[in-house]
């Protein structure tokens, strides 16, 4: 009989694991950046498609969206002081990390699920996954780690690492929305979106879709030219500033 009940429970816990399943899409699947490009918001909505008479939970879900951008190698540095003159002391690189990295929620994530969940899901800034090279170690750190700590603050700083636990917005129990909001500076590239949603701080359902940016027109072009022909490149942006220089000389001169 124990075993029968055990059985049952588990069964009624795997169907309710699978009861529910979601939906998205984003407003625009294909970022065009031009000459004017200031930036841009994309909204991503969806919504949570239950089984059939399924109980709703009794505290509602929880809904974590993560984007991350092209992953890139990137040096965080650290200055120090010098018979009067800063110079970079140490640095430490990071390998393969998300150019843009944005995390959104409906709510506080230490409200959504434990510590030892979050980091096991990799849900906020202090638990994605950042590797570093530390000597001749390949690893992630600890979130106090003073050069973690700066390198999200500066990516902050500049609007590509950014975390906003009132972002996602339920509409009604089971349909949400969430503004994406993508700064000037923002890389080329493809871009993910992962959503996971929770209930009672356990993860029942997750999935994903993507969006790109793209440059198109002379930026594109000279993206390209830089990149295919880059001796070309240099010397027309050489000969270009010679011109320029030459020119001012000219309009400007005093007779």
């Amino acid at each position: 009989m124990i075993r029968l009940a055990l059985l049952l429970a588990a069964i009624l816990v795997a169907g309710h694991a699978h009861a529910e399943h979601l939906i998205v899409s984003v407003s625009n699947h294909r970022v065009t950046v031009t000459p004017n490009y200031s930036g841009e918001e994309l909204v991503l909505f969806g919504s949570i498609e239950r089984e059939r008479d399924a109980p709703l939970p009794p505290a509602g879900y929880d809904l974590v969206v993560t984007v991350s951008g092209p992953p890139v190698d990137m040096v965080t540095r650290r200055k120090a002081r010098w018979f009067g003159i800063w110079v970079n002391a140490d640095s430490r690189q990071f390998l393969q990390v998300p150019a843009y990295l944005a995390v959104f929620a409906n709510r506080p994530l230490e409200r959504i699920a434990a510590p030892d969940i979050l980091r096991r899901r990799q849900l906020g800034l202090n638990n994605v996954l950042l590797t570093q090279r530390v000597g001749s170690d390949y690893a992630d750190v600890v979130p106090s780690d003073p050069f973690r700590r700066a390198f999200i603050r500066l990516r902050s700083e500049h609007g590509l690492y950014r975390e906003n636990t009132s972002a996602v917005t339920f509409l009604t129990p089971t349909l949400f929305r969430a503004s994406i909001p993508l700064p000037a500076e923002v890389p080329t590239g493809t871009y993910t979106i992962d959503i996971k949603l929770l209930a009672g701080g356990a993860l029942i359902a997750k999935t994903d879709t993507a969006f790109e940016i793209v440059k198109v027109g002379f930026e594109q072009f000279v993206a390209t030219a830089a990149r295919q022909h880059g001796m070309a490149y240099g010397v027309a942006t050489a000969l270009m500033a010679l011109t320029a220089g030459w020119m001012a000389s000219i309009v400007f001169r005093r007779d």
